[in-house]
């Protein structure tokens, strides 16, 4: 048997604790890092990686605002979360080379929201042939680059295309 190791993911296991309140809203109260995650904000919405990304690169789109569902996003949060969601593509495309993407949003328990309550886009470059057999058969995901690296690049990527205004 073949064992695919991943000893960056012990810290991060030893040393979670689940934070109280909301992970979207906690985040926003921290200094933009590797820590919250948080690579581009704007007026009413911001971007940040997922932390368990299904590829690098793996973005969000979401209002400062907790709420829960598109209806009762003002017309300003929405179009600027579509907006947002656009320059993630235009980032992802430009330091990533992608291919496709994926963009959805989980809305509610029954629909697979892994975040009940704050409302997020999320943005997942694909790449041709990206499904390979630790997905499909291990229901394992295997990126090839550390979180704080995908951080560095998708934040510095925003400042590189001209979006980072």
């Amino acid at each position: 048997m073949k064992h695919l190791c991943s000893p960056w993911r012990m810290t991060y296991i030893e040393n979670h604790t689940k934070a109280d309140g909301c992970v979207f809203c906690n985040a926003q109260t921290m200094t933009d890092s590797p820590e919250n995650l948080i690579a581009f904000r704007g007026k009413n919405a911001y971007v940040i990686l997922n932390r368990y990304p299904y590829a690098s690169g793996h973005l969000m789109a979401l209002p400062f605002e907790h709420i829960s569902t598109l209806e009762e996003l003002t017309p300003e949060t929405r179009a600027e979360m579509m907006e947002l969601t656009s320059r993630c593509t235009t980032v992802l495309r430009k330091i990533y080379r992608t291919h496709s993407f994926n963009v959805g949003i989980n809305m509610g328990e029954a629909a697979g929201a892994g975040v009940l309550g704050h409302i997020h886009i999320h943005i997942v470059p694909r790449w041709a042939g990206d499904t390979n057999f630790m997905s499909a058969v291990g229901g394992t995901r295997v990126l090839p680059e550390a979180l704080e690296d995908t951080y560095k690049r998708v934040r510095e990527g925003f400042w590189e295309v001209g979006n980072g205004e």
